[in-house]
């Protein structure tokens, strides 16, 4: 039975005045519950206007937020991963793969491109959540590892934006090689005085979290962001022992030594630029 507003609203509400809002248009933070106005939110860079949450974002979205004009040259476009253990769970890998391109219109997990943040030339290597959560495989690990061989090469400063769930369980032991793969390289880049900025944003977990991403010289986090390599429960589990409020986040990380700084994404480009210049003036 409709209730006693369903049943009188028609009399006051004609059809003909009702309006349907297209979805997208209003967007309710997870974290406050605020109902936000999108275009006010994209013009925020995704950061809620109430209480500083972070939305995840693509890997076109934050080269457009970070580089100069958003102007710059993808590389190594064209890596495929291939499905080398043959692997199958509930679906097969290739058809993992192939299901994540389509959805997300992305060839991998990670982009790199070449560009300029605040006149600074550099290479950064991004992470998209929306490929199969950001999970590094060969093809992740090879793209990283050249762009780093790139800085080098050309002297100038490497970024990488990690958003990920960690290593890629359908590649067995090949996905963890690219920790020490990656690892390798930027130990290259660190004898040669070329600075190297790791930017930590939710959730950087796993092998990620385990390599590169805590690596940088300086370590960078978006507030709140998840950031640890096992999952809480698996912890506490392991431990036996309850774990204190919060700690796999960037604040108590902070608190703890393990990030150097928290910066707001509407800071982030200037705050880079700054350290750059800092670090490596041209």
């Amino acid at each position: 039975m409709a209730s006693w507003f369903e049943r009188i609203t028609p009399k006051f509400i004609s059809n003909s005045k009702r309006t349907n809002v297209p979805a997208g248009v209003w967007i309710k933070c997870p974290s406050c519950g605020e109902t936000l106005y999108h275009k006010d939110l994209e013009k925020n860079l995704k950061v809620c206007l109430n209480c500083e949450y972070h939305f995840r974002i693509s890997s076109k979205e934050r080269f457009e937020q970070l580089f100069d004009n958003r102007n710059w040259e993808e590389k190594y476009n064209g890596i495929l991963t291939k499905d080398p253990l043959k692997f199958v769970d509930s679906k097969k890998y290739k058809d993992r793969i192939k299901a994540s391109r389509s959805k997300s219109n992305l060839e991998e997990a990670v982009a790199v491109a070449i560009g300029k943040i605040n006149g600074q030339s550099v290479c950064m290597a991004v992470f998209d959540f929306a490929f199969m959560g950001g999970s590094m495989g060969a093809v992740v690990g090879e793209k990283i590892t050249r762009g780093i061989e790139y800085s080098i090469e050309h002297k100038i400063p490497m970024l990488i934006i990690s958003s990920s769930g960690g290593a890629r369980m359908q590649e067995g032991a090949i996905s963890l090689m690219q920790m020490a793969k990656t690892s390798a390289a930027l130990q290259k880049l660190a004898s040669r005085g070329i600075p190297y900025l790791s930017i930590l944003t939710d959730p950087t977990t796993g092998g990620v979290s385990a390599s590169f991403a805590m690596l940088g010289d300086i370590n960078i986090a978006e507030k709140n962001a998840l950031i640890g390599f096992a999952g809480a429960r698996v912890i506490q589990e392991t431990i036996n022992e309850d774990l204190p409020k919060g700690f796999q986040r960037a604040e108590f990380l902070q608190k703890h030594g393990t990030v150097d700084m928290i910066v707001n994404r509407t800071d982030l480009k200037k705050t880079i630029g700054d350290l750059l210049k800092m670090l490596y003036p041209q």
